[in-house]
């Protein structure tokens, strides 16, 4: 039966920090345990002190089963490995093995054919087929088959980098969700999936009976998946563990409730101790005149240290604060023209026109375009003004294109951009990012930029360089350098993926009060609701207006 015991977990930074207190919660088997928390609080960490990636400081970590593991990175591979390098890489211990086994003696055999590099490779193919190698090939025929349409044989030497972050993502699923482990550790899954990718792994989800623990940040997955939800509640001794039994649905209300029950019983608990304390003052001064009052002293003095002993009620969790200031400021009442646009290899022609105030999500399934069409608005579009050209740190590549895209006067495109896409930030500490500033963004001085950070949770980085950073944490910095820019047009490519929930609620507040205009590609159907216009990049090539969101397009249909 496949399990997860966490037993009082605790684990320290490299600085002494503690990170993670006395976390403790089970998942069972047919279990779906979500794993929630603000940015920074601890998830990844506990995957991996869960997986044996490292040790915990103090407390256990049990399972039963095997287990297999997704990593956060799965999605972003730049790095030149093949499928089937992937698919070896989350594999079992045994075919990992065997599989090395046979990399290593194929390439002793093309550097020295000898016939003891012979034996060693018939040696390596013996052991494969003992380990199950080929019956692994089997499924991972199925596997590649499902998720990118071609059979194994001709996927297994394809370069990772070629496919686009939700197909890399599909692969890992489909081999884990089929395969034979019990246990299953996702760290956000669902991130770079489309809708229906999303939906196709909800109901996998749903069907399967092994014991699931993933972390996610999509309120609608949270709302339909999870038997329990793990919460990581950030506190000065660490982050502790809450568990609901419920989805997010009802969620926020069981959480408020709780903290009103922590808070009552806090209070009660000091009252009950300035109680005792006055009671020992008041028989210590009686004990100075009368003898009797001594043994009640001593009973009192007894009873306050067994009392401090036990220590006080779990303390509130300590509130996130994120306050995001992005004003922007009036444009032309057309703030973006596109006439005749096709994005060369991905989409038909299209026009359309996006007004002064409007917020316009951008729908369609991975690779159909979407992308490209933000980044070349990001350019400042086609022929850009010199007050039309980006205020992002984050410098867009051009976008090959026919027809024209025009931004209107006093339109000043900042860019939220894909997490990978941050060459010219790397290596640089959050504090000289924001001191040194850019061509269109002023310096600010370290009290300044302390204060910036801090209104964004990010003053414990400010010393941290930008690549150090967590996916939402580099996410938040990227919201950050938006205020600071003054952008009047926001586009935003994904921005939901990596932020907890309470930052990407801190983000759709902020938008509502934006003076400016809001264009954001997303396969986050919550966040999709706070838009009221939709363009959708239909899977026949063509882009349409929508007043609803549409998320059941398929991929576009063109030669791969």
């Amino acid at each position: 039966m496949g399990h997860i015991d966490v037993n009082r977990v605790s684990f320290l930074l490299p600085d002494g920090r503690p990170l993670l207190a006395d976390v403790t919660f089970r998942a069972g088997e047919s279990d779906r345990v979500a794993l929630i928390g603000p940015n920074g609080t601890g998830k990844t960490t506990l995957t991996r002190i869960i997986t044996g990636e490292i040790a915990a400081h103090a407390g256990a970590v049990t399972h039963g089963g095997r287990v297999g593991v997704m990593s956060q990175f799965v999605g972003g591979y730049r790095d030149g490995r093949t499928v089937e390098d992937l698919l070896v890489s989350v594999a079992p211990p045994v075919i990992r093995e065997a599989a090395g086994k046979i990399a290593a003696s194929e390439l002793a055999l093309i550097e020295r054919d000898s016939y003891d590099e012979q034996m060693a490779y018939a040696q390596a193919l013996a052991d494969w087929a003992e380990a199950g190698g080929y019956e692994q090939e089997t499924h991972w025929d199925v596997v590649t088959t499902a998720a990118l349409g071609v059979p194994w044989e001709r996927a297994r030497f394809r370069a990772v980098d070629t496919l686009s972050g939700g197909e890399q993502k599909r692969l890992v699923l489909e081999t884990l969700l089929r395969g034979q482990d019990d246990v299953l550790v996702l760290d956000e899954p669902d991130n770079y999936l489309d809708v229906p990718g999303k939906e196709w792994l909800e109901e996998q989800l749903l069907k399967t009976d092994k014991a699931v623990l993933l972390i996610s940040h999509d309120r609608e997955l949270l709302s339909r998946v999870p038997t329990k939800m793990v919460t990581l509640e950030p506190g000065g001794a660490g982050a502790r563990a809450w568990t609901y039994t419920g989805t997010y649905t009802t969620y926020d209300e069981a959480r408020e409730q709780r903290n009103e029950r922590l808070d009552e019983l806090r209070r009660r608990w000091d009252a009950e101790h300035q109680k005792i304390k006055d009671l020992i003052l008041m028989y210590r001064e009686k004990a100075k005149y009368n003898s009797d009052m001594a043994s009640r002293l001593r009973a009192a003095e007894s009873r306050l240290q067994r009392f401090q002993a036990a220590g006080p009620p779990e303390a509130i969790p300590i509130p996130q604060k994120m306050r995001l200031r992005l004003e922007g400021g009036r444009t032309a009442k057309r703030a973006v023209i596109a006439k005749d646009l096709e994005l060369t290899g991905l989409m038909k022609p299209f026009s359309t026109e996006i007004w002064f105030g409007e917020r316009v999500a951008v729908l369609g399934s991975n690779g159909s375009g979407k992308s490209h069409f933000l980044r070349l608005m990001a350019c400042g579009g086609t022929d850009p003004d010199v007050e039309q050209q980006p205020v992002s740190t984050i410098k867009p590549e051009s976008v090959e294109h026919e027809g024209r895209v025009q931004l209107g006067s006093r339109v000043r495109p900042g860019w939220f951009a894909q997490t990978y896409q941050h060459a010219n930030l790397k290596s640089r500490t959050l504090l000289d990012i924001l001191h040194r500033g850019d061509e269109r963004r002023g310096g600010l001085d370290r009290e300044t930029a302390g204060r910036a950070l801090d209104r964004y949770g990010l003053a414990r980085s400010a010393e941290q360089t930008f690549e150090s950073l967590s996916g939402g944490q580099q996410a938040r910095f990227q919201v950050l350098l938006l205020e600071l820019s003054g952008a009047t047009l926001l586009l935003f490519d994904e921005p939901t993926d990596n932020l907890d929930l309470h930052s990407v609620e801190a983000l759709e507040q902020a938008l509502s009060t934006f003076e400016g205009t809001v264009v954001s590609v997303t396969h986050d159907r919550w966040f999709a609701k706070s838009f009221d216009r939709f363009l959708v990049f239909g899977e026949d090539g063509r882009v349409r207006e929508s007043p609803e969101p549409v998320w059941d397009e398929g991929r576009v249909r063109r030669s791969r």
